[in-house]
């Protein structure tokens, strides 16, 4: 008789996944004493599935500054939830190409709207500014501000400012948050488009 193990609850999902056969792969949370913590999921048996769901696993450590557990689960240092940015760093590591190397993200992007660099710094205890590299671009700091705060469910602290509510600094998380926040409506509706592409498989229903 097989094991029922739990894995946890899912709260994301990569229905195929485009670096490897098309196969699901789910992000779970569980609950521990020392916090949440992530498992990168596959149901399927492909023969190399595993060392995929460690990659994904390791580039998610390495992009959001996540600490690896001996049980090879994800966790925050501060030991906070921080769902949806941990959702989208899911995704973007399941974007990457496996052959092609990354690195984590600076603290600036430069934006086409407002032609000019838009960076973000920290002023400690988990916040963040935005500042613009012209002037006059307040409304364009207010709109990244503002995308980053539904990325990574940040506290608005002000227009230009943006806090992690756990208190804690995250800058490579930002980083990669900061590359969305532009843009974030159609990442919204991306992410949510692809959570509802399909549902991770038992291994029966998997080729």
């Amino acid at each position: 008789m097989g094991q029922t193990v739990d894995i946890g609850s899912r709260i994301e999902l990569v229905s195929m996944d485009s670096h490897f056969h098309d196969i699901s792969i789910a992000l779970h949370r569980q609950d521990r004493d020392n916090g949440p913590e992530f498992m990168v999921h596959t149901y399927s048996g492909f023969p190399g599935a595993d060392q995929r769901i460690e990659f994904v696993t390791r580039t998610m450590a390495a992009l959001g500054d996540m600490e690896l557990t001996a049980a090879g689960l994800l966790r925050f240092p501060c030991g906070a939830e921080h769902a949806q940015a941990c959702k989208r760093l899911f995704l973007e590591a399941c974007k990457l190409d496996p052959s092609a190397g990354f690195k984590k993200r600076p603290l600036h992007i430069f934006d086409k709207k407002a032609a000019c660099n838009i960076s973000v710094s920290s002023l400690g205890e988990g916040v963040y500014r935005v500042t613009a590299e012209n002037e006059d671009q307040d409304r364009r700091i207010s709109a990244i501000a503002g995308g980053l705060i539904k990325l990574g469910q940040m506290q608005d602290q002000a227009a230009d400012q943006v806090a992690f509510s756990c208190g804690f600094a995250h800058d490579a998380l930002l980083g990669l948050l900061l590359v969305r926040a532009p843009n974030v409506r159609a990442i919204l509706r991306e992410q949510e488009q692809t959570s509802s592409r399909g549902v991770l498989a038992a291994p029966s229903q998997q080729e």
